[in-house]
């Protein structure tokens, strides 16, 4: 996967997630455990919002045709970009 890193990075809470992907609050969160969404990123304060590049590489994927094993591989690639060291 090309290293894709953006120069901001917009946070996208729940509703806004739920919207884009047409997905409900359930969906949402069964995806994420299936491995096919990523976790939320912890915004303090008991805050969690998704990055929205990785909603949109997600729903990228999903236009092209990517079936579920390749979002995993592609969600699990998204998590490693989180990494500091990766930014670095």
């Amino acid at each position: 996967m090309k290293q894709f890193f953006p120069s901001t990075i917009q946070f996208r809470k729940l509703p806004d997630v739920k919207e884009s992907t047409g997905d409900s609050r359930t969906t949402h969160y069964r995806k994420i455990q299936d491995g096919l969404m990523t976790r939320p990123v912890s915004r303090g304060g008991g805050r969690v919002a998704w990055p929205g590049y990785e909603i949109d590489a997600i729903n990228r994927a999903r236009v092209s045709g990517f079936r579920d094993e390749a979002i995993k591989d592609l969600v699990t690639k998204l998590h490693e970009l989180r990494s500091l060291e990766t930014w670095a």
